[in-house]
């Protein structure tokens, strides 16, 4: 699943991809997510973004979209001068650039449930993380500020699809190394009707796998969200029931296009707190997960970043 998708969308039809990373700082409330896009409108050749969000007292953030995306010959996406692929990430986007190296020994995760699903018309979006654990080391920079990654936690993830769920939630957490969790919870718009909540993803505990949620497990998933919060209930071997909390001030709202029209606000923090309770222990990160929610509504009341999509 590692290959990026778009050079084999047929031109009549819409698409939209992304590899990104989380990387954040073992012991203080400051990360990095990074992302490389293409967006596809129906009938249109597709363009590439680079995304730069640093995470910390105040997040600073960069865009930059160019024509002409790129993969193959060992890369992944490369867009202008950024690229990522095995084993490393680097690009400029305006008074933004990086340079990273990742290792990892996880294999994908395969949030949907059957591999048959990636190849399937639904659901329109196909979530994966390549890398649901990995390290990282390098240089970050914005503006005049330098920051050295060594031996940062972290991620990396790829999607793709013709269609945002109508209503998301990505959340990841790391709590130490063998133990994260990485779940996908999407509401889907078909026709008329939008689904019940629907979490695909999974709890490491030690190095072992566990896997969480399933569409045939709608009944036992819930969810409660709002802006600085969600609170969780999935369904599992183990269950999961937690609490993400993140500060609003420290949230990024991006707007992400629809390839056929429309747009969503996607609201990240990737310096969240996470608290997991599961029947035997408790995990807790006071800064080393991920809450990302995406919404249609726009009166949430947080300032959203100066960067079109599409």
């Amino acid at each position: 699943m590692l290959d990026a998708r778009f050079p084999h969308v047929a031109a009549s039809r819409g698409h939209y991809e992304s590899f990104y990373l989380k990387a954040g700082h073992p012991n203080e409330p400051l990360a990095v997510w990074i992302r490389y896009t293409v967006h596809k409108r129906p009938r249109a050749a597709p363009t590439g973004s680079l995304w730069f969000t640093l995470f910390d007292d105040v997040p600073e953030a960069a865009k930059v979209t160019r024509p002409e995306p790129r993969s193959g010959n060992g890369t992944w996406l490369a867009v202008d001068d950024g690229a990522i692929g095995p084993g490393r990430a680097e690009g400029t986007a305006l008074e933004a650039s990086w340079d990273l190296r990742f290792e990892s020994g996880e294999p994908e995760l395969l949030h949907l449930p059957a591999r048959w699903m990636y190849g399937s018309p639904l659901p329109r979006t196909k979530p994966t993380s390549p890398h649901p654990e990995a390290v990282f080391t390098g240089t970050l920079r914005f503006r005049d500020r330098e920051i050295h990654v060594d031996g940062w936690p972290g991620m990396v993830g790829h999607n793709w699809g013709a269609e945002h769920a109508e209503r998301w939630i990505w959340m990841h957490g790391w709590f130490e190394p063998g133990t994260w969790l990485d779940v996908a919870i999407g509401r889907i718009r078909i026709g008329p009707w939008t689904t019940p909540w629907v979490a695909n993803g999974a709890l490491a505990l030690g190095g072992t796998r566990h896997r969480i949620g399933g569409l045939g497990k709608i009944r036992t998933t819930d969810v409660n969200d709002d802006y600085a919060s969600c609170r969780f209930a999935l369904p599992g071997d183990p269950s999961v029931r937690g609490v993400l909390d993140r500060a609003l001030e420290k949230t990024v709202v991006w707007p992400y296009a629809d390839p056929a029209g429309g747009e969503h606000h996607s609201l990240n923090c990737s310096v969240a707190a996470m608290t997991i309770e599961l029947d035997d222990r408790t995990l807790r990160t006071d800064h080393g997960a991920v809450y990302e929610l995406g919404v249609r509504e726009t009166d949430h009341g947080l300032p959203v970043q100066p960067f079109a999509d599409g």
